[in-house]
């Protein structure tokens, strides 16, 4: 039997695809994460929901956050955010600040796919 691979819906075909290895950041319920982005891009991945009635696979719009190796000791120095409400939520505040300057804390409040997600944002001490 042939797979088939999702089709790629219009709008994110102008995005670039975000390449493997993938590191998909996974916040549970009721739980944070601060993280000392170094850098940013936007593109397209193809994810494999395990939500239950979720389709086998979709693109969806990701954003790639690399942080220091020092705050990820194991695998790649960065953090593929997939969840949609966060991503609407992180890309104009990355877009508008010195993300540089700042540690986001990122808090996840529910489960999939009605999870939505809190985002503080935190000068970094001189």
């Amino acid at each position: 039997m042939i797979k088939i691979p999702a089709e790629v819906p219009e709008w994110l075909k102008g995005l670039p695809v975000i390449p493997p290895p993938h590191e998909i950041l996974e916040i549970p319920d009721g739980k944070c994460v601060e993280l000392d982005i170094m850098g940013w891009e936007v593109g397209r991945m193809l994810i494999h929901p395990r939500y239950p009635g979720a389709p086998p696979e979709k693109w969806i719009k990701a954003i790639r956050v690399k942080v220091p190796p020092e705050k990820k000791k194991i695998g790649p120095p960065y953090w593929d955010i997939t969840p949609g409400t966060l991503v609407a939520q992180l890309e104009p505040l990355l877009a508008s600040l010195d993300y540089r300057k700042y540690i986001f804390r990122i808090c996840a409040h529910g489960v999939a796919p009605k999870k939505r997600f809190s985002i503080e944002v935190i000068p970094k001490k001189e």
